[in-house]
């Protein structure tokens, strides 16, 4: 098989098994759309995570900030077909279907320097404020520097600042935002320091007993 068939073959598997769950033309439309993107990204690469995270940064870089989540979600849907991942993509089949799509919704588009100004007057209800001082209790008992606690803080407070108007409070709802924000930091050291801050946030947010054992553990992050 050459490599651009691998692509291909990737892609033709994951359409068929979207159609055998019901899928229509319209959903086929834009995630070949975006595929025949970053499939020429790919042709060359070795099949692993890191090669796949490379070509899909790259990708994005081009793609318009209110095609974030969308995209992101085909790309996650498609790595374990290009990867030749059967447990993953056994995994997907089991659970993927019309309603476990993301939800119809995204945050306002705003600028990354209008939140960063205006999170310091935000006020978070009783859930949030509590995951927000656990966050900085399991931070400092880390011994981490105040800087570092300032600028971890700032980033959670973002967040709930973008879920406020979700639909619901879940997972869905978390990844979504998180995906409409990557594109707001265009120094991608720090959108991969939002990525950081969101998952180690998480566990609070979700009212993790465990959350703390989550923080500072230096794990590679990637929009995937």
């Amino acid at each position: 098989m050459t490599i651009q068939e691998r692509e291909q073959q990737a892609l033709e598997v994951y359409i068929k098994l979207l159609k055998s769950k019901g899928f229509g033309p319209e959903t086929f439309v834009q995630r070949i759309n975006f595929l025949n993107r970053l499939m020429p990204l790919l042709a060359d690469k070795v099949s692993g995570g890191g090669e796949y995270r490379m070509a899909l940064e790259a990708l994005m870089d081009h793609v318009a900030e209110t095609d974030w989540p969308e995209s992101l979600v085909i790309a996650r849907e498609y790595y374990p077909f290009w990867a030749n991942d059967l447990k993953a993509v056994s995994n997907l089949s089991k659970s993927v279907s019309k309603d476990t799509l993301p939800i119809d919704w995204k945050p306002t588009e705003v600028a990354l320097v209008t939140l960063w100004h205006a999170v310091d007057q935000e006020k978070f209800g009783t859930t949030d404020s509590w995951a927000i001082k656990a966050y900085t209790k399991a931070l400092r008992n880390e011994n981490a520097e105040q800087t570092l606690i300032d600028t971890r803080l700032k980033l959670s407070k973002i967040l709930l600042m973008r879920l406020k108007d979700a639909p619901n409070r879940d997972n869905k709802s978390y990844r979504t935002v998180v995906d409409a924000t990557l594109p707001l930091f265009e120094v991608k050291k720090n959108r991969r320091l939002f990525l950081v801050v969101v998952r180690e946030f998480f566990h609070f947010w979700a009212g993790n007993p465990e959350a703390e054992k989550y923080i500072l553990n230096n794990n590679t992050v990637s929009m995937l």
